[in-house]
């Protein structure tokens, strides 16, 4: 009998925590900085978040889909301030991390 090619849930899991992590990080970052009213404090949680994502990508992706996904990362963080200005700032924060969620799953998840 040949094996299953489909995820079972729980590689399906390890796979979608760096991408909800990545999420995370952008909601959790924003939310600290406003809270605290310190953007560093902000960007230090997006920093580790970051980090620890990408070192998940690159165990499970390898190396070039872990650098595009942090760019990903990156650039949904980038897009958020002007989307910002058009719809407000949660909504731009949630929808970047969505965004960012799905687009950095996909791209980690995808076989070669």
């Amino acid at each position: 009998m040949a094996p299953c090619n489909r995820m079972t849930p729980s590689v399906m899991g390890m796979r979608a925590f760096p991408a909800a992590l990545a999420a995370s990080s952008l909601i959790g970052g924003y939310a600290v900085a406003r809270s605290t009213k310190k953007r560093q404090l902000g960007g230090a949680v997006l920093a580790v978040g970051a980090g620890a994502c990408t070192v998940l990508w690159w165990q499970q992706a390898g190396p070039v889909k872990a650098v595009s996904a942090l760019t990903v990362m990156i650039g949904a963080f980038g897009a958020s301030h002007p989307l910002a200005k058009q719809v407000g700032a949660w909504p731009s924060v949630i929808g970047v991390a969505a965004t960012t969620a799905v687009t950095t799953f996909m791209l980690t998840s995808a076989k070669d």
